[in-house]
C-alpha cells in the first residue's frame, strides 16, 4: 500500500459525550496509546485532547500489504458549557479508554429560542 496519510485521513479518536447525573462525561477511545503520550488542556471553554499513538515498528523494514490501523499525532477539541473551571475537570485512563468528567457540567441552561421572521413578500 502506497497511500500516505493526510489531514483528511488522519486518526481521530472516537468519542462519546453524555451526562451522568449532574456531570458531563467525555469518553475517548485511545487503544495502543500510552498514558504518557496523552495531553489534556482547557483554554477559553475548549477542552483539547491530543497526543500520539506510536507503532513501535521500524517502518523502513516493513512492506505493508494492508494497513488499516492509524498511528501518529491526534487532536480532538470539544467546546464546553460556559463557566467550566479546570478545578471541576478530572480524567482517568484505563485499558485504552480515557474518561474525562466535568463536575456539574450537565446542568446546562435551556437554549434560547430564536424566532424566524417572515419577510414581507
Amino acid at each position: 500500500e502506497d497511500q500516505r496519510r493526510t489531514h483528511a485521513t488522519a486518526w481521530i479518536p472516537t468519542t462519546d459525550i453524555f451526562a451522568r447525573g449532574d456531570d458531563l462525561v467525555i469518553r475517548c477511545e485511545l487503544p495502543g496509546v500510552s498514558r504518557d503520550d496523552i495531553d489534556i488542556s482547557l483554554s477559553d471553554g475548549v477542552l483539547t485532547i491530543s497526543g500520539e499513538r506510536r507503532s513501535g515498528l521500524n517502518e523502513q523494514e516493513l512492506t505493508y500489504y494492508t494497513r488499516e490501523r492509524y498511528f501518529g499525532h491526534f487532536r480532538r477539541s470539544i467546546s464546553l458549557p460556559e463557566g467550566v473551571e479546570g478545578s471541576k475537570v478530572s480524567a482517568d485512563f484505563e485499558d485504552g479508554l480515557l474518561e474525562i468528567s466535568i463536575e456539574g457540567g450537565a446542568n446546562l441552561p435551556e437554549p434560547q429560542r430564536i424566532r424566524i421572521r417572515s419577510r414581507p413578500g
